[in-house]
């Protein structure tokens, strides 16, 4: 199906998202299942286009040009090819994380795609469990509500367990966090911390990243509070996530290179293969 461009407003009615925490959350499975499916090109490519995909959730109509310039420019000139990008597309509308649609000019020329992310098919979560069955004692009189509602009185100082957690947390952090600090205002602050310093980085839209250093960062941090006292928990698992955050950017520059450098190496050895052949044509027909 060919669709009409226009700007990425114009294609608000796509999204499948309510916001952009939803969409991160359903990210988030669809890496947890498929990340290891992509290499590590692929997935450097992935990551830009949900970030495109951030102004209206899951909806990007971003030039291939464009996104792989932003790459060449974040890791000084070190990116990922068109090919390798294309091939990320390819396999993830295949697995179903995406769906992409042809847009065309008023003219009938081709433009750039639009690429509609979907949500995950199974998508379950702590906080949407049903209530488990109970036994219900049923008065023998029918009672009036207007008289016993003046008795019903809610403790403020009650503290709310890990199930009243914003849905704008992770369900995979809630899960790390609870067993130690069950209270929602606690895990809800944890993850403050988390957005404070991924927001900091720049990778405010990689959520699978930061999910997966956040609860490695957490984990450091009750393994340090089970050894010696820690006088600010939440500096501290700031503090080691920043320094996991800082180590990801330079591991991703050296798998760029790395990649850059591998792609050189192939141009060059299909370059002196042809170079190889031409001299052996020359000798074989030499030139008049």
């Amino acid at each position: 199906m060919n669709l009409k461009s226009g700007t990425i407003d114009s294609f608000e009615y796509y999204s499948k998202f309510g916001d952009l925490p939803e969409f991160n959350r359903h990210m988030e499975l669809w890496m947890l299942k498929y990340k290891n499916d992509f290499s590590k090109g692929e997935l450097v490519g992935l990551k830009r286009l949900v970030r495109y995909s951030a102004k209206i959730p899951g909806i990007c109509n971003a030039k291939i040009g464009t996104m792989l310039k932003s790459i060449h420019e974040e890791y000084n000139g070190n990116g990922v090819s068109r090919s390798t990008f294309k091939r990320m597309v390819q396999k993830a509308a295949a697995l179903g994380i995406f769906t992409v649609y042809e847009t065309e000019r008023k003219n009938g020329s081709q433009s750039s795609n639009l690429y509609v992310f979907n949500r995950y098919p199974k998508m379950t979560t702590t906080h949407n469990e049903p209530p488990k069955k109970e036994i219900l004692n049923h008065p023998k009189e029918t009672s009036n509500p207007f008289k016993t509602k003046q008795d019903i009185k809610v403790r403020k100082d009650a503290p709310l367990d890990f199930t009243f957690t914003s849905d704008r947390v992770p369900v995979s952090f809630v899960e790390v966090v609870k067993p130690f600090f069950p209270e929602a205002k606690i895990i809800e602050e944890y993850w403050k911390m988390a957005t404070i310093a991924s927001s900091k980085h720049n990778r405010d839209h990689e959520c699978v990243d930061i999910i997966e250093l956040s609860i490695k960062a957490f984990k450091q941090m009750i393994i340090k509070l089970k050894r010696t006292t820690v006088h600010n928990p939440f500096a501290y698992f700031y503090g080691v996530l920043t320094r996991k955050l800082e180590e990801l950017y330079y591991q991703e520059l050296e798998e760029v290179e790395e990649y850059f450098a591998e792609s050189i190496s192939k141009q060059r050895k299909e370059a002196s293969k042809k170079s190889e052949l031409f001299l052996l044509l020359q000798e074989i027909l030499p030139l008049a």
